[in-house]
């Protein structure tokens, strides 16, 4: 195994510039969704005026004015229809879904396994931070999961 020297202070300090930068880019990507959301929604459709909302459905038994509640509600609401814009925004956050994710895993990993191997470290368990730091570079974020030390 290669030798390790360790400054906890630092690691620590590398940290939180490290999450600071993370929670930028976590803000940073939910302002995008909300912009794509805006612009999807301004948009418009290809529909003209009126037919651009659709009435609610209600079936036969539903009294006149009754306000739906829980799971059933939103297919009995209006609803406004979508146009191509709006269609191609979404396709593009659906495709762009899995590389977000995945990108938020690899902070979230690169974190949290410099914090459990560092605590190893201090702890004198070698192997156990071995071990954290290879679960953090495959983004093994469920081996991360638990802070633990040695047990005593």
């Amino acid at each position: 195994m290669a030798s390790w020297d360790i400054q906890p202070q630092g690691v620590q300090g590398q940290l939180k510039v490290v999450g600071t930068h993370a929670e930028d880019l976590g803000k940073a990507l939910n302002r995008l969704l909300a912009d794509i959301q805006e612009a999807a929604l301004a948009a418009g459709t290809a529909v003209p005026g009126t037919q651009a909302e659709t009435a609610p459905q209600r079936g036969f038994m539903t009294p006149p004015g009754y306000k739906p509640v829980g799971p059933v509600a939103p297919p009995m609401l209006p609803q406004k229809a979508t146009g191509p814009v709006a269609a191609a925004l979404v396709e593009y956050v659906n495709g762009r879904k899995k590389g977000m994710k995945a990108m938020a895993d690899r902070c979230q990993a690169a974190v949290l396994g410099a914090a459990k191997a560092t605590n190893e470290y201090v702890q004198g368990d070698l192997e156990a931070a071995k071990n954290a730091q290879t679960a953090a570079r495959n983004v093994r974020l469920e081996a991360l999961k638990d802070f633990g030390g040695k047990q005593k």
